[in-house]
């Protein structure tokens, strides 16, 4: 189980940032849909805590083994703290994003589905409010036990007595001596009246207790979002700070995985095999057409095979994560060095294939040189936020904010490698009516600017388009937004490759027909009468450089 605490990455020397890297690696391969969330001096007043999609007889075990709470005398009748379990409705973003940041969220009525579990300090109890048509979700007090009842009821209750202070017994059994309100009595009840009471533990001067929900119908599948708040916190200036440890377990009948994520360990397997085919079937295209081959058709091929490793090990993880909660360590760490690789190497192909390297020059300029001085680092920015946002919890302190850096620095990168491919549109442009070499330049023009539609087209359909299919379709349905990006990519490797590929007759790989030495002997052989019956042989890119 991962173990996310309240610390960011430490600035250091670059040796010390290479360990903390390796740490985040190895960190990574424990996160699972088994989580253990650990925060100290925490000031936050809401924290998601994990987001879930949930299919019939799917269950939510939540374990608070410390809750510790700087907290003064108050006159407000209602608890200020607790959890909530929200069901999002589709095409809706997370009610935290939209919520008054002033408001407490424990305090609201709401006819939405929302669940509510207020921690009473005084009277040690946790009163569980239930709002809208949940007649279904069952909620019972302590965690389920290891083995499964039968399926299709819900699962008995496995109560777990919290620990306490010999001072505050009298205290925890009248808090359970209140006739807690049966499941079958809650169905009926609306508002605040559906309510049932647990036990809050008190411990050396902390609290704890622990609850499961059953999703028991059909009527109450849907993506649940889990929150804590502490709304004493909500006065600026005025915040306490908290210390919290819970363990949550969340589950669907065939296993660990989200609904949305069900589907993923064989998409993933279906398209690494795409991609490795793809990638052989372009090294045979490059066997045999050796004399039109340069270096960046090589490096497109290892861009093909390294996308193919790094799905593969991703769905690998995706079938531990299923079956065991938790993804193999070695497994998870070879996935986040092929994705590493993978990033970086699509990225620079991306802008060598527009820049032209290889293919019609061999030196970059100093414009395109920054590119790759800025496009490099970012990528290992990235990376290193993406390992980040594995290895933590949702509710940990900096996952926001690493969640943020990721989506800039990716939105800049794809920014980055458009510069160098409008550049070369834009020396076709002014070469072309110059240089007396129109019509090959006039073609070179039409295949960049081709390719300039196809970078702009993959950028718009995986970061835009997919995202907001991810927020309109159905919890169920969402894995649709990995078959988007990747079945983009796939679209974008083999349109790259068919315009680009090593052919004779491909006008991206012709090179001038005529230099100034050509034209001048030319002119003097003409007028000397010299080239009668003679003909020219043009130059081939085989004459550049064969590999």
């Amino acid at each position: 189980m991962a173990v996310s605490e309240r610390r960011g990455l430490a600035r250091g020397s670059p040796a010390e940032l290479g360990q903390q890297l390796v740490l985040l690696l190895l960190l990574g391969c424990c996160c699972g849909r088994i989580h253990r969330l650990v925060l100290t001096g925490e000031k936050r007043p809401n924290i998601q805590l994990n987001s879930f999609g949930f299919y019939t007889n799917g269950s939510l075990e939540v374990d608070l083994s410390l809750l510790r709470l700087g907290l003064q005398e108050t006159k407000e009748k209602t608890p200020l703290v607790g959890f909530s379990l929200t069901r999002i409705q589709s095409g809706s973003v997370r009610s935290s994003s939209t919520q008054d940041p002033n408001d407490c969220p424990l305090q609201k009525n709401s006819s939405n589905p929302l669940v509510l579990f207020l921690i009473n300090t005084k009277d040690l109890q946790v009163q569980v409010r239930k709002y809208g048509e949940q007649k279904k979700l069952f909620i019972s007090p302590g965690l389920l036990p290891e083995m499964p009842s039968e399926p299709g009821l819900p699962k008995p209750e496995h109560t777990v007595t919290p620990k306490k202070d010999s001072g505050t017994s009298a205290a925890l059994d009248k808090a359970k001596s209140k006739p807690a309100v049966s499941q079958g009595d809650q169905q009926g009840l609306t508002g605040k009246d559906k309510e049932l009471v647990l036990g809050l533990g008190h411990h050396n001067n902390s609290y704890n207790f622990s609850f499961h929900v059953v999703i028991g119908s059909r009527a109450e599948e849907g993506q649940y979002s889990l929150s804590f708040h502490n709304c004493y916190n909500l006065m600026r200036g005025q915040e306490q700070p908290f210390d919290i440890t819970v363990m949550i377990r969340e589950k669907n009948p065939e296993g660990f995985l989200s609904a949305s994520e069900i589907p993923l360990f064989k998409l993933y397997m279906v398209m690494s095999a795409c991609f490795l085919a793809a990638g052989i079937f372009w090294v045979s295209v490059l066997c045999k057409n050796t004399y039109n081959v340069f270096k960046i058709h090589w490096l497109m091929a290892a861009l093909a095979f390294t996308k193919s490793i790094s799905l593969l090990f991703h769905s690998i993880n995706y079938y531990f994560i299923n079956s065991q909660g938790h993804p193999i360590e070695g497994l998870a760490v070879m996935h986040y060095v092929t994705h590493l690789l993978k990033g970086a190497l699509l990225f620079i192909t991306i802008a060598l294939i527009g820049s032209g390297w290889a293919f019609v020059k061999y030196v970059l300029s100093d414009k395109e040189k920054n590119i790759f001085g800025i496009v490099i680092p970012l990528q290992v920015l990235a990376n290193v936020a993406y390992i980040v946002i594995e290895s933590r919890e949702e509710g940990a302190s900096d996952y926001g904010i690493w969640k943020e850096i990721l989506f800039l620095v990716d939105l800049i990168c794809c920014g980055a490698i458009l510069f160098p491919v409008v550049w070369s549109i834009r020396h076709l442009q002014d070469a072309s009516g110059t240089d007396g070499k129109v019509a090959v330049n006039l073609a070179k023009l039409k295949l960049f600017r081709h390719y300039y539609v196809m970078v702009i087209c993959y950028v718009y359909f995986t970061r835009i388009i997919a995202i907001l299919l991810q927020v309109a379709v159905p919890f169920q349905w969402q894995w649709l937004y990995q078959l988007l990006v990747e079945g983009s990519t796939l679209a974008f490797f083999v349109l790259t490759g068919y315009k680009f590929q090593p052919a004779g007759d491909n006008p991206y790989l012709q090179l001038p027909q005529e230099d100034e030495e050509d034209v001048q002997m030319e002119q003097v052989m003409t007028d000397s009468g010299f080239r009668e019956g003679l003909s020219k042989v043009n130059k081939t890119a085989s004459g550049r450089e064969l590999l």
